[in-house]
């Protein structure tokens, strides 16, 4: 692949640019690097290389309030919070949220993660492929649009990003969870056991099985295997939990073609109306708030699903007076997520001479039974899934409780009773007034307009919120639980971290942003492989489904690059 760089702009021309380092910006920047194309990736936030975790090893005793948030942690980090998955230990994963306003028209959560790997040195990492019940909803129910493609255009980049991500799991033969290619299954332990045997009997169609998570359990593409530590959200060491950091940017590395630069906030793309191509891309240096122009023959768009639609919002011009590709006006519409946070939690009598080895990184999974086959709820549309796990509950239930005493303090000491936790993860329909658009008030410190959210859960999601408890009592009562408890916490939209559908996928440009190889329909040589692309979104967490589609985009703009199509 010829350099297009000369010497009167080598500095700033590349073959490539990819806009984030995340989820799929990591495997965009790979796959392009190993087809030869000199690339530029843009992150917005500092440079962080793989090893450089600085709380991997601590223990709690280590920290500062044994890891408790401060005043000042809780007033920086006041949208992260909402998620309950931050501490000392990987604030500093997160942003700065008072630095980084943005516009509540509803309630929404939006957490960012600005630094080179972004949100895929904190995901859940559990790894679902998608089915053609997954990409055939849409029609099948006349809503919203069709997706372009279905799993058999999808199929074959789910095994090519498996090969490298390192997905464990158990193959089960459901067609609405089609397997992978997995490493070994870490294990059930007791009550997980007992759980889904009781579960399977009672309910066919019903199925417990541990999650599919990217982790390496075995030797696998010179990582280290997983240690069972369950620090993932602190980094991980060995780089046996899959990141941008420990995986696919130092595989982009070893060719020589990339080049990251940190601290580049992207501005704009540029279009060029004689080419109508996009021409390069325009940024701001965070640290000497300078402005650069960076030139290359495509750019792959993958700054999040909300960071993407910002960059395309603010990239205007004569042929795009609102937004780059926004001819359709579906641009920043359709916002959906997993609405979760609610199901039970059981205890269980018994099994007190059992227990189990590490601390499992991992947890179990049901896949959806609801609306599949003669399964059909007439109180709302698609279905959900759980995850949870049984666990023996540790000292810290002493917080709860109102003994006293020598006696009491020394029963601490010991492992208390089991407990089953069953989490739902419901789908949330595409809905066209579920948008987020530009601020006509507010502005960041760099001057630039901010995001504004209208966006909220309706009916659908409610009345299924209502059968995922429900069913979740169910399940723990039939097997056997005591003292069940419920709990629904739904939050607002963007709290399940999967925020999809602001540029979505189509046929036809008058409805849709993107064609079915993830680009702009009138700007040929600009794609969008975040969560931005999703025509719908499952009940499924998503990630694995962001890296397969931009390996086949990739591999789709090799194509038509040597065809002098782009």
């Amino acid at each position: 692949m010829a350099n297009l760089n000369t010497k009167a702009d080598q500095e700033t021309t590349y073959d490539a640019i990819v806009i984030g380092s995340g989820i799929s910006g990591g495997v965009a920047a790979k796959e392009l690097c190993e087809k030869g194309y000199k690339t530029l990736m843009l992150e917005r936030g500092r440079l962080v290389k793989h090893g450089e975790y600085p709380t991997a090893g601590m223990d709690s005793w280590d920290m500062p309030g044994r890891g408790s948030m401060s005043p000042q942690d809780l007033k920086e980090k006041k949208y992260v919070t909402r998620t309950g998955f931050i501490g000392y230990d990987n604030k500093h994963f997160f942003i700065n949220d008072a630095e980084h306003p943005y516009e509540e028209r509803q309630r929404f959560d939006w957490i960012r993660s600005n630094q080179t790997g972004g949100r895929s040195l904190v995901w859940g990492r559990q790894c679902y492929r998608w089915s053609d019940l997954d990409f055939e909803a849409n029609a099948r129910e006349g809503i919203a649009i069709d997706w372009p493609i279905r799993y058999k255009d999808l199929a074959p980049w789910y095994d090519h990003v498996e090969s490298f991500v390192g997905v464990s799991g158990e193959k089960m033969g459901l067609a609405h969870l089609p397997d992978g290619q997995f490493l070994k299954p870490m294990e059930l332990n007791c009550l997980e056991k007992h759980v889904k045997e009781r579960m399977e009997k009672k309910w066919e169609g019903r199925y417990l099985t541990i999650g599919r998570v990217a982790h390496v359990t075995e030797p696998f593409n010179d990582r280290g295997t997983c240690q069972f530590r369950n620090r993932c959200s602190r980094g991980c060491p060995y780089g046996a939990y899959y990141s941008s950091n420990a995986v696919a940017i130092p595989m982009a590395e070893k060719t020589g073609n990339l080049t990251v630069r940190p601290f580049s906030y992207v501005l704009s793309i540029i279009y060029d109306k004689d080419t109508q191509k996009a021409s390069g891309v325009r940024i701001l240096d965070t640290e000497t708030n300078e402005s650069i122009e960076y030139k290359s023959r495509i750019v792959f768009l993958c700054a999040s699903a909300l960071g993407s639609t910002h960059i395309l919002l603010n990239s205007t011009s004569d042929r795009f007076p609102n937004g780059m590709g926004n001819d359709s006006d579906q641009l920043g519409r359709n916002i959906m997520d997993h609405h979760y946070f609610v199901g039970a939690v059981g205890i269980y009598e018994g099994m007190e001479d059992q227990y189990y080895s590490g601390n499992r990184p991992n947890g179990i999974y049901i896949p959806r039974f609801r609306n599949i086959g003669n399964d059909r709820q007439e109180a709302f549309k698609r279905g959900y899934g759980y995850q949870g796990g049984g666990e023996r509950m540790g000292w810290g239930r002493g917080g709860n409780m109102k003994n006293y005493g020598k006696e009491y303090k020394d029963s601490l000491m010991k492992p208390g009773a089991w407990k089953m936790t069953l989490n739902g993860f419901g789908e949330c329909l595409p809905y066209e007034e579920n948008r987020v658009t530009l601020s006509e008030t507010m502005t960041d410190k760099w001057g630039q307009p901010v995001l504004s959210f209208n966006a909220t859960f309706k009916e659908n999601e409610l009345n299924m919120r209502k059968q995922m408890m429900q069913d979740a009592v169910d399940m723990l009562e039939e097997a056997g639980m005591k003292e069940i408890t419920t709990f629904d916490y739904i939050g607002g939209v963007g709290k399940g971290i999967h925020e999809m559908g602001t540029a979505r996928m189509g046929r036809d440009p008058k409805t849709s942003v993107l064609n079915e190889w993830n680009q702009i329909h009138a700007v040929k040589n600009v794609f969008c492989t975040d969560g931005a692309c999703m025509t719908s979104a499952s009940c499924v967490n998503p990630s694995i489904t962001y890296m397969a589609l931009t390996a086949r985009a990739v591999d789709y703009a090799h194509q038509e690059l040597n065809r002098q199509n782009i």
